[in-house]
């Protein structure tokens, strides 16, 4: 959920398109000399030099858009005094209009300075809570091995829709993983209700389809306080699970979200479709009669569950990737290595160009006894082994 509009991007255009911006003010004086060079006295390039300033004011520093200004003037300066036109009409009313526009580009840099101070501002502030409602769990919880990753689809960004959390209940190890559609502050917002929701519920209600119903509730009781959520822009897919002390089954309730996986200790997966499809939380449909499906998960087994940024992350030719495919027949020592596998295969898939968040969960049965820790095959490709 929460994707960007359009193809992928492309970071190598756009280091590209940088660079061309930040060479356009001195490309324009250059091209303004040339020009004035190979025309007539009477024909001005002003505005040639005129723009070197202006473009320089949204993107560059005020040092750097002073010293544009300063050169393009002086660069005029001394072409009008070689010409001997320095005190003609027209040649001071071109320098006043340089002079002008400098000035008009500094109060342009000024603006945009403070609007990218206060963005910045506003994106820590995100961040930090973003940070608060989504803290990295521990990496044992009740005797399970454990390992989150949110990956941002841009490198500075750590503000969107998806969430995480585990918790060592009376019931045993409870889990959810979601995605809120949307991004920025309203979907902080909602992944701390979804979060807090659980955090409660998890440790009050005696089946995983009441926590589930709790969160549902939490969400309406949301969209009321918010005027109602619309029910295509409010909803969130998640997958909750539950993996009672001392048992080797596995519960989980999925709601609209992309299937889980299960890897086992001897390389094989199974894709943990749910028996009855369901809808994801917060459609504002009613009461949904949820159905926890079970499955084994026997020592040395490891859950996996992910949002779409995973599942929906394409290549240059537009092929999504298939987590299930990728990882069968892999072997990782635990679900810390699973995870950085991961994330290096879908980096290596997409080429770098994300275009969605992506967060990753995985919980382990440890194996009994003391195993011999096996050796981490990083994930290359479908055709190496």
């Amino acid at each position: 959920m929460g994707k960007r509009d359009g193809r992928p991007a492309n970071p190598a255009g756009s280091a590209r398109a940088r660079r061309f911006v930040r060479a356009l003010p001195t490309l324009m004086i250059c091209v303004g000399v040339v020009f004035d060079l190979v025309t007539p006295t009477a024909v001005s390039a002003v505005p040639l030099f005129a723009a070197a300033p202006l473009i320089a004011a949204p993107f560059f520093s005020l040092a750097s858009t002073v010293r544009t200004a300063v050169a393009a003037i002086l660069v005029v300066l001394v072409i009008r005094i070689s010409d001997g036109v320095l005190y003609k009409v027209v040649p001071l009313t071109d320098l006043l209009t340089l002079l002008t526009v400098s000035v008009l580009a500094l109060v342009i840099n000024g603006v945009v300075r403070r609007g990218n101070e206060q963005l910045a501002s506003a994106r820590v502030i995100a961040e930090t809570a973003m940070r608060a409602v989504l803290p990295t769990p521990e990496s044992r919880i009740g005797g399970l091995q454990v390992a989150a990753r949110y990956e941002p689809a841009q490198a500075d960004e750590f503000v969107g829709g998806d969430l995480f959390a585990v918790a060592d209940t009376p019931y045993g190890v409870r889990l959810v993983l979601g995605d809120v559609r949307g991004k920025g502050l309203d979907a902080v917002a909602a992944v701390a209700v979804v979060i807090g929701a659980f955090r409660e519920a998890a440790e009050q209600e005696r089946s995983l389809e009441g926590v589930v119903q709790r969160l549902e509730r939490a969400l309406a009781r949301e969209g009321s306080r918010r005027g109602g959520f619309d029910s295509v822009e409010g909803f969130v897919t998640a997958v909750l699970a539950e993996i009672p002390a001392g048992s080797e089954t596995l519960r989980v309730v999925n709601r609209g979200h992309p299937e889980p996986l299960i890897l086992h200790p001897d390389g094989a997966l199974d894709v943990l479709a749910p028996a009855v499809p369901a809808l994801p939380l917060g459609m504002g449909l009613g009461a949904w009669p949820d159905r926890a499906d079970e499955w084994p998960l026997p020592a040395g087994a490891t859950f996996l569950a992910f949002t779409d940024g995973l599942s929906e992350a394409r290549d240059a030719h537009g092929v999504f990737y298939d987590p299930a495919a990728r990882l069968r027949g892999r072997l990782f020592p635990g679900p810390e290595e699973l995870l950085s596998a991961l994330t290096d295969d879908v980096r290596l898939h997409t080429g770098g160009r994300s275009t969605d968040d992506l967060a990753l969960l995985a919980v382990g049965r440890p194996s009994r006894g003391q195993p011999e820790r096996r050796r981490t095959v990083k994930i290359v490709g479908r055709d190496s082994e």
